[in-house]
């Protein structure tokens, strides 16, 4: 094989030359072509800020509506007893007997009401009372 060295060969020049002084005022040429009055500047944030206000408006009544509908809708557990009371006694045909028999001892004495009523109370009220003859025969 035969040796190469890069010294040795004759050069090939290239076909472009640059005038001379050319880059020291290359910056100033440059400037001078630009524009003066930069054009005015439109940001994307700017044209579609009513639709992300919209979608942020969605959002917050997502998350709102369902918070709200909780604290005043919902439904309490608890019947009150004079509503479970007037319920059994009016809309079901289940008996005074029959309720006793499906009772426990510890719901009777949980439903054992004590009422001290005063003799005089009493006596005030069938007194006052036109039917004490039907109370009294019934």
């Amino acid at each position: 094989m035969k040796t190469f060295k890069l010294d040795n060969e004759p050069k090939i020049e290239s076909g472009f030359k640059t005038p001379e002084n050319y880059f020291d005022t290359f910056s100033a040429r440059v400037m001078q072509q630009l524009p003066k009055a930069e054009p005015k500047r439109i940001s994307l944030f700017s044209k579609r800020k009513s639709w992300i206000y919209a979608a942020a408006a969605v959002l917050v009544l997502a998350m709102v509506v369902p918070v709200v509908y909780t604290n005043f809708y919902k439904s309490s557990p608890d019947i009150d007893d004079a509503t479970l009371e007037n319920y059994i006694s009016y809309n079901t045909s289940i008996s005074d007997a029959d309720l006793v028999n499906l009772l426990d001892e510890k719901d009777i004495q949980k439903i054992d009401i004590g009422l001290k009523i005063e003799d005089k109370t009493i006596e005030n009220e069938l007194s006052e009372n036109q039917n004490l003859e039907h109370y009294l025969l019934n």
